[in-house]
This record gives structure tokens, C-alpha cells and sequence, in this order.
């Protein structure tokens, strides 16, 4: 009889062991897939800037140090490697583009540019939706992290070769000031 409640509390062990790890793998490739939607959407800011610049080059010559500082934070952006240097790379580019946006409002003749005025609402478009594929990256990671850590999962998921998944965080602090938006009339 104690046989018998020993193999069944074996067995019993043994299939949570088995969900978990299940379950974890599950949580594993939602990161990766989170991951794989963030990098489609950099993907296609990068391919839009490179369009935006040469629209906006000939109405802006004497402009050039905010297109060259455009273009090369797009380049160190397509060399980031892992959440943290993206969140890192892209901050920088988003500065860029937003020095870029600013400068390029000031243009009567780029705002009036159809081909300018449908680049940048791509772009802000493009913005939005690395934005939120940001946030659920960091909502499944979050979850796959917390299964990680909680016990008794904690007691075996680092051995079996399950690490922790990086999280978007902003590495800038200029970019956790608040715009200052002015509406009033002068």
C-alpha cells in the first residue's frame, strides 16, 4: 500500500513537472513571437526614414546635421541586438526623428508636400504600433518572468534553461520628460 501512494504522489509530480515546463516553453515563445512583432514594426520605421529623408533633403539644405543625426541613429538602431539595446538605440532614434518632425514643421513648403505630409503620418502610424507591440512584448515577458519566479516553478526553471526575458525600459531620461504642448495663440 505504501508502494502504491509513493508511485501515485511520483506520478503525480512527475505530470506537474511536465505542465509546468509546458507551460513555461508556451511562455517562452509568446516572448519570442512579442519579440519577432516588435522587430516587423522597426523594421518598417526603418524602412520609411530613409524615404522621409529623401523627401524632406531638397527643401532642407542647410538642415543637414539633423539628417545626418536621423540617419545615423537608424544605423546604430538596425545593429541593436536584445530589448535593452533596442530600447537603447531606438530612444536615440526617436529623438532624432523627432528633432527631424519639428524642424520639417517649420518648412511652409514641406508641409504642404503631400508626399512629406503621408511619410510622416506613416511614421506616426509606425511609432504607434511599436508602441504597442512594446507594451504586450513587455505584458507576456512580465507574465513569462513572474512563472519563472514564483515557487516551487522557481525551484526547477533555472535548471532546465529557462532565463529571464528582457523588458523595454526607458534608458533615456529626456525621454521621461512631459512635451510641453502650447496652444496658445501669439
Amino acid at each position: 500500500m505504501i508502494v502504491i501512494i509513493f508511485l501515485v504522489i511520483v506520478a503525480l509530480l512527475a505530470f506537474w513537472i511536465i505542465g509546468s515546463y509546458n507551460r513555461l516553453v508556451g511562455m517562452k515563445n509568446q516572448v519570442l513571437n512579442g519579440w519577432r512583432q516588435i522587430d516587423v514594426q522597426l523594421k518598417r520605421r526603418h524602412d520609411l526614414i530613409p524615404n522621409l529623408v529623401n523627401a524632406v533633403k531638397g527643401s532642407m539644405d542647410f538642415e543637414r546635421d539633423t539628417l545626418t543625426a536621423v540617419m545615423e541613429a537608424r544605423a546604430k538602431a538596425l545593429t541593436a541586438t536584445g530589448p535593452a539595446d533596442a530600447a537603447q538605440k531606438e530612444g536615440q532614434l526617436t529623438q532624432a526623428l523627432g528633432r527631424l518632425i519639428a524642424v520639417a514643421e517649420n518648412y511652409p513648403t514641406l508641409r504642404s508636400n503631400e508626399n512629406v505630409r503621408a511619410l510622416m503620418e506613416e511614421l506616426t502610424g509606425t511609432e504607434n504600433k511599436v508602441g504597442f507591440a512594446r507594451q504586450f512584448y513587455n505584458d507576456i515577458a512580465t507574465k513569462y518572468n513572474t512563472a519563472q519566479q514564483v515557487f516551487p516553478t522557481n525551484l526547477f526553471a533555472a535548471a532546465l534553461g529557462f532565463k529571464s526575458a528582457e523588458l523595454f525600459e526607458i534608458t533615456n531620461e529626456a525621454e521621461r520628460e512631459v512635451p510641453v504642448v502650447d496652444l496658445s495663440r501669439k
